[in-house]
């Protein structure tokens, strides 16, 4: 499941996956800032910098670079803000592309796994400009890396039928 909705001009993602395995090995595997790479797409250059030598704390710093379009490499700032074990955590962005960034991730249980559900609330920057790139260029793009990572978690952990 995934749908897009708009706020003002606070624009929001929100998917659904279901995986055939356990709280556990969900919360390791998500949790776990070094694994962001594994489930983005090779051309976004992902390379984390900085902040992903520990597990997950509320406070935690990750700084990357990413080159979500055009070639054009970008510095990301994250900030784990909430974190509560094997249930959920947000990351924010502190700084980066977005005028606002706010990612939640919540995990639980179903009946055969774990159901994954995210809830990203985002703002362009350059107003009107911004408002009209993020149907062009945003939104797909977001939708294009978030279906990579709905593939990627399939191959590597399967699906519930």
């Amino acid at each position: 499941m995934k749908e897009f909705s708009t706020k003002g001009t606070v624009y929001r993602l929100h998917t659904k996956q279901n995986l055939p395995i356990s709280l556990n090995e969900a919360w390791d595997f998500l949790s776990d800032p070094k694994n962001l790479k594994v489930i983005t797409p090779d051309y976004m250059g992902f390379n984390i910098l900085s902040g992903a030598d520990r597990p997950m704390f509320a406070g935690q710093i990750i700084q990357y670079i990413v080159t979500p379009i055009l070639g054009i490499k970008t510095n990301w700032v994250t900030e784990i803000t909430h974190v509560v074990d094997k249930q959920y955590f947000v990351d924010e962005q502190r700084f980066g592309p977005y005028a606002l960034w706010h990612h939640k991730h919540f995990l639980k249980e179903i009946p055969g796994g774990v159901e994954m559900e995210d809830i990203v609330d985002y703002k362009i920057p350059f107003g009107a400009l911004g408002r009209l790139m993020n149907p062009i260029l945003v939104q797909p793009k977001l939708n294009e890396i978030f279906e990579f990572r709905r593939k990627r978690l399939i191959e590597l952990f399967g699906e519930i039928k």
